[in-house]
């Protein structure tokens, strides 16, 4: 065998023997779930709209509080709640924020049983609800004091009254 014949057998050799680098297809992952993405349809501002219109008892029953009530609280934490909008996505309006947060203190679900009313992923619920709760507190902290005073008075009103009426 000539010198070429030995270099082409080795190089022959050489690539059959080297196994080819396949580049692994990785999953695609999802940046959002399509349901997920069409929050205006699903989400549970519709419904509260809604009840807003044509049942105020019903609306009062899903929040625990009446539309001026939720409009001034709204009002309240709008400022330090709402996100702005970017390049990669509108953000979570403060209504729906608010919306999400009343609904899980009124009805204790979980945030994978929230997910279905609100049309937000659970885990951006747990950061929501989170960060909500703590801007209700801030802004609502001069209102507690006024509470406790009243609630003091009033029952100490209605500890009179019982006194009285047990003589």
């Amino acid at each position: 065998m000539s010198d070429i014949e030995i270099a082409c057998a080795a190089i022959i050799i050489a690539c059959l023997t080297e196994k080819k680098k396949e580049k692994r297809k990785r999953k695609q992952r999802i940046w959002m779930k399509e349901w997920l993405k069409k929050r205006v349809e699903f989400g549970h501002d519709r419904l509260v709209s809604e009840l807003k219109l044509s049942s105020i008892v019903d609306y009062k029953n899903y929040l625990r509080m009446d539309a001026d009530t939720f409009g001034e609280l709204l009002e309240m934490v709008t400022p330090l709640i709402e996100k702005n909008t970017t390049v990669m996505r509108t953000p979570i309006s403060a209504e729906q924020r608010l919306l999400a947060t009343l609904r899980y203190l009124v009805s204790g679900d979980s945030f994978e049983e929230l997910k279905f009313q609100t049309a937000i992923a659970a885990q951006t619920l747990g950061r929501i609800i989170v960060e909500t709760c703590q801007c209700l507190v801030h802004v609502l902290k001069g209102c507690i004091k006024d509470i406790k005073i009243k609630l003091f008075k009033n029952s100490l009103i209605l500890f009179i009254i019982k006194k009285i009426i047990n003589l």
